[in-house]
């Protein structure tokens, strides 16, 4: 007998309840970026929002980061840690980004707010945005050149950061006194704020219409069901031990040593387990990630092997073991630098993905470029106005089969877009001279991979602090059934005296006025062997300039 049914619940209406609970995380996640104030929110969406049971449970997400939806359970459990909510009060603001006490990288905020019924919590919302600036020692707050967390920027542990509605100003003054951008940040984490007080006026809403104790038993109940309905289908797949291996290109400081990252996922008895035993130890440079980022790929695989039509909340993560080896890349000892976490959760789930196609080769895609570009572009206009400007640049997605790769696409983790070009220059004296698709950046194959994008830039007037932080330029994502190797990424800077320097995938440096970027993303790796691609897809790549005589 289904669980509702026993507590006495109307299937139909626990349905319901369920739409309900995801129509409120999307109504969170449209009002957080529509109330931004960075680019990198309001036009990239990176940013994301959940709603919690009173014990830190999930019971819905938006349709945003994986990166984020998972750590935002690290997060919430770390605040409660501190704050429990029989001591909260209506109208609380909660806050913490450290990423060795709950968080993920610094520039990553959470922001956790209360919802209270019949006067008591009944469900927590919280939501996780990227923010522009954080301090550190480069604009931006993620230098590649880091060698502790203490030179990335502003940690933040659990705090309250209002008290019954009542904002705590000093907190806030000490916050925005670190930060190169403290507007534009405030900005953003009022807009957090609003999404999470949106979500609270919902749930409140459902809480008098079908009374709050009768909503936490249905919270209760869909989490329940979508943890039989994950182990049934974790049944159905064949059991055994599935390996996967894949390589960083450096740590921002030893730049010719390549950092490995390998996975063992065993699937067995309706449980998944993600074991690393055999990854790097932790590095010099930031390319370290902290366990919550690591549990967020687990999550990511989890959901992506098993049905899409079960509902995604907690009852989804149960059946999970994560093996970290202390002291190693993804289990890092503090103070170990972090901010570059993204690149290398992005790669564990290209890791996860590879590990889950040898189990079902016909449910998963080639490897994925599994990296997002970032850069950050610092400095002052002519009228002394500071300004910080993020870009995020997608590769292309792996092909799988029956369907080609996705061109310039964000994919294993993040699911953001790029930051469109008159943004940039509205933001900042720098010019976007062109955007196009990198031409055969794909993977050759019976279906091509996806293609990266090159995208230049021009300073328009320097000295421009420039941080760099690329992937994939020594190690292509892979194809598979047979399919070929994505293109490789590839970064220079064309100095005004006509100048080259190659980028070795990270650094930081300053450009001047004349300087050029010039960036190409790497592409998806192919599906099946290129010899069984069909006649004339090739023409009409070429075609669509997607391909030439020498590059297929």
């Amino acid at each position: 007998m289904d669980t509702h049914q026993a507590a006495g619940f109307d299937p139909v209406l626990v349905e319901v309840i369920r739409y309900k609970l995801e129509s409120i995380v999307e109504e969170m996640q449209s009002s957080l970026v529509r109330g931004s104030f960075s680019p990198v929110v309001k036009e990239a969406a990176d940013a994301s929002c959940s709603l919690f049971r009173a014990d830190a449970t999930v019971i819905a997400q938006s349709r945003s980061n994986p990166s984020h939806l998972g750590s935002l359970v690290f997060s919430t459990r770390a605040l409660l840690e501190w704050y429990p909510v029989s001591a909260m009060q209506d109208g609380d603001v909660y806050v913490i980004n450290d990423p060795y006490l709950g968080g993920t990288h610094l520039p990553d905020l959470t922001i956790l707010v209360p919802v209270f019924a019949d006067g008591r919590v009944i469900a927590l919302a919280a939501n996780m945005a990227h923010h522009i600036d954080v301090g550190g020692i480069m604009p931006g707050s993620v230098p590649t050149n880091a060698t502790d967390i203490f030179q990335e920027g502003l940690r933040l542990p659990a705090l309250r950061l209002a008290r019954g509605g009542a904002f705590d100003d000093g907190l806030l003054r000490v916050i925005r006194q670190n930060v190169r951008m403290p507007d534009t940040l405030e900005g953003d984490i009022n807009a957090q704020i609003s999404a999470c007080r949106i979500a609270g006026r919902r749930i409140v809403e459902a809480a008098e219409r079908y009374g709050a104790t009768e909503l936490e038993q249905m919270f209760e109940t869909l989490i329940d069901r979508s943890e039989r309905m994950t182990r049934a289908a974790l049944l159905r797949l064949p059991q055994g031990k599935y390996h996967a291996h894949d390589q960083l290109d450096n740590d921002g400081i030893d730049l010719d040593r390549r950092i490995d990252i390998r996975l063992a996922v065993t699937v067995q008895d309706g449980h998944l387990t993600f074991d690393f035993t055999g990854t790097s130890a932790q590095v010099r440079g930031p390319l370290n990630i902290v366990p919550s980022g690591v549990h967020s790929a687990a999550f990511y695989g989890i959901r992506a092997i098993t049905d899409a039509a079960i509902p995604t909340n907690g009852g989804c993560f149960r059946p999970i073991t994560v093996k970290l080896p202390e002291g190693s890349l993804v289990n890092p000892r503090e103070p170990a630098p972090v901010n570059g976490r993204t690149a290398v959760m992005k790669r564990i789930a290209s890791c996860v993905v590879q590990a889950l196609a040898q189990v079902a080769p016909e449910r998963f895609p080639a490897a994925s470029a599994a990296t997002v570009l970032v850069m950050a572009f610092s400095g002052a206009t002519a009228e002394g106005r500071r300004f910080v400007l993020t870009d995020l640049v997608n590769g292309g997605s792996g092909a799988s089969l029956g369907q080609d790769g996705v061109d310039a696409l964000a994919t294993d983790m993040t699911n953001g877009s790029g930051i469109p070009a008159e943004i940039m220059e509205l933001s900042g004296p720098l010019r976007i001279l062109r955007t196009e698709l990198a031409v055969g950046s794909g993977g050759a194959g019976q279906w091509r991979g996806g293609l990266g994008i090159v995208r230049e830039y021009q300073v328009l007037a320097g000295p421009m602090a420039f941080t760099h932080r690329g992937e994939r330029h020594y190690r292509a994502a892979q194809g598979l059934a047979g399919g070929g190797p994505g293109g490789l990424a590839h970064s220079e800077i064309r100095r005004a005296d006509g100048t080259v320097e190659i980028i070795p995938s990270k650094i930081v440096t300053t450009l001047q006025t004349g300087d050029r970027v010039v960036v190409r993303t790497p592409g998806g790796g192919g599906y099946g062997p290129a010899e069984m691609r069909e006649p004339g897809a090739l023409e009409q790549d070429r075609q669509d300039g997607k391909a030439t005589e020498t590059a297929p």
